[in-house]
């Protein structure tokens, strides 16, 4: 059975995690699916894994985006890449605000993810975050290999955030079974902020 086709207009901000940018995993799937019906999908420019070059990338491709007209979906140390964004907009506020964000897979905040060491500490400021966008979601695998401690326990807790746990889902990638996800594009194609995994 093929996902429905989404009916949710605005554009999608996608940013795929290490290594992502080939076919397999299913940023590229959605990628194909959301073009597919008509909507405009992005990502920033490949910059390298240093944060303050990844952060400068990410706010250049949100840029020309109205406020509440588009979505951001990371996977990865990507969510990361989001985190520091929020808090750099809580310390300097300009520039969009998506309307929904989903932070899928994010690696655990306790054990730096080489090569992007750069990217920790990891902000998990609740006030940043919320400011950031109208609303957040968290999704995660019950056994991520990358976030043994579980995303409720690393994220949605200090965050006081409503986490998705998906049984069986590891870092919610190829390795994993996700290759296609008809879950993603069912979220990216409603207008409400839940995940229905």
């Amino acid at each position: 059975m093929s996902p429905r086709r989404p009916t949710r207009t605005v554009p999608t901000v996608l940013l795929p995690g290490a290594g992502v940018g080939h076919g397999g995993q299913w940023q590229s799937w959605l990628a194909d699916h959301l073009t597919d019906a008509g909507r405009i999908v992005v990502s920033p420019k490949p910059a390298g894994h240093i944060l303050t070059d990844r952060v400068a990338a990410l706010r250049a491709c949100l840029a020309d985006f109205p406020d509440d007209g588009f979505d951001v979906v990371a996977h990865s140390v990507t969510c990361l890449l989001w985190l520091h964004h929020a808090a750099t907009l809580a310390d300097s506020p300009d520039g969009p605000r998506p309307a929904r964000v989903a932070l899928v897979a994010p690696p655990s905040p306790e054990q730096p993810m080489p090569p992007f060491e750069s990217f920790y500490p990891v902000p998990l400021n609740i006030d940043a975050v919320r400011q950031a966008a109208d609303g957040t979601v968290l999704v995660g695998g019950d056994q991520d290999p990358l976030c043994p401690e579980g995303v409720a326990t690393a994220y949605g807790a200090p965050l006081k955030m409503a986490t998705t746990v998906i049984p069986g889902a590891g870092h919610i990638d190829a390795d994993a079974g996700f290759g296609p996800w008809p879950a993603v594009l069912d979220w990216c194609g409603r207008d409400n902020l839940a995940f229905i995994a």
